[in-house]
């Protein structure tokens, strides 16, 4: 089992930097490296499933209000909502995929069962992705103070809703590249205003936890068996327990993120994430090279 401290410290870098637009999977990743533990092992799966699921219910909590007053006010607005929903959404599995795809095929030469999660763990990848984010959301909060003409109710437009999908499809593939802080910043790039730019993409963001939190599941499940084959028997047992307490500890940790997240957004001060993320890019940078 793993030590509760440990979990205790994934659950807050996880709940914090998941919602925040710093990639939490290049802050988890580079955690359980300094801790000594392996990103890929079964109990590791278990564990990021959890907090994964702790930090969902963090962003239903904190954002329901916002949605009853704008997407759940009236059927034509959750209509509204629903259609540029799914057109992000289906733009991100299409684009999402492909690169997926794409990538297993080229980073390990046909492999048979090589899959994309086995490069999560290479800093060496997590470090220009981060860089990247980092430019996005810089870019994004040195325009910001622009005057956005707001259109269309209270959602964003198809454009807006299908370039938010696009981008959230291309940080699906890389440990680094945060998903909110790229989305956000790119609906804010195409004429959203900031508010409505993070309320849709954490609207985003819930819609594809569950199938997100599922693959890993059934991933945990195919390596328990494969082990299992193997003679290995890998006993979770003792896991699920702190899993449990990592889960609401990224909740309540998930929770203080967004509010964080908001005020520096609303105050005009979401740049300074994009200027985090290139000094942290840096530092992964050199645990990359001190051999992590």
């Amino acid at each position: 089992m793993m030590p509760i401290l440990k979990v205790v410290l994934l659950a807050i870098v996880q709940g914090l930097a998941e919602l925040l637009p710093v990639s939490s999977s290049a802050h988890v990743v580079v955690a359980e490296k300094l801790m000594g533990l392996d990103p890929t092992s079964p109990q590791m799966t278990l564990l990021l499933v959890m907090l994964h699921t702790g930090t969902m219910f963090a962003v239903i909590a904190y954002f329901w209000k916002q949605w009853k007053k704008t997407y759940f006010a009236s059927a034509d607005m959750f209509k509204r909502f629903a259609i540029r929903a799914i057109w992000a959404t289906l733009l991100t599995l299409v684009i999402g995929g492909v690169l997926k795809t794409a990538i297993e095929k080229t980073m390990f030469h046909g492999a048979p069962k090589a899959e994309i999660e086995e490069l999560f763990g290479r800093l060496d990848l997590v470090a220009p992705a981060l860089l990247a984010a980092g430019i996005v959301i810089l870019i994004a909060g040195l325009r910001e103070k622009e005057p956005v003409k707001e259109l269309y109710g209270n959602s964003v437009t198809m454009g807006q809703a299908g370039w938010m999908g696009a981008v959230q499809g291309l940080c699906l593939p890389f440990r680094g590249f945060s998903r909110s802080g790229a989305t956000i910043s790119t609906g804010m790039l195409s004429g959203a205003g900031k508010e409505r730019a993070e309320r849709f993409s954490f609207a985003l963001a819930v819609i594809l936890t569950p199938p997100v939190v599922l693959r890993e599941a059934l991933r945990l499940m195919k390596a328990s068996k494969e082990a299992a084959a193997n003679g290995v028997h890998i006993d979770l047992s003792g896991s699920v327990a702190t899993s449990l307490i990592g889960m609401v500890l990224a909740f309540f940790a998930g929770l203080v993120a967004l509010k964080w997240l908001s005020s520096w957004l609303e105050s005009g001060r979401w740049y300074l994430f994009g200027i985090y993320c290139l000094v942290a890019s840096g530092v992964v940078f050199y645990l990359h090279h001190l051999g992590y």
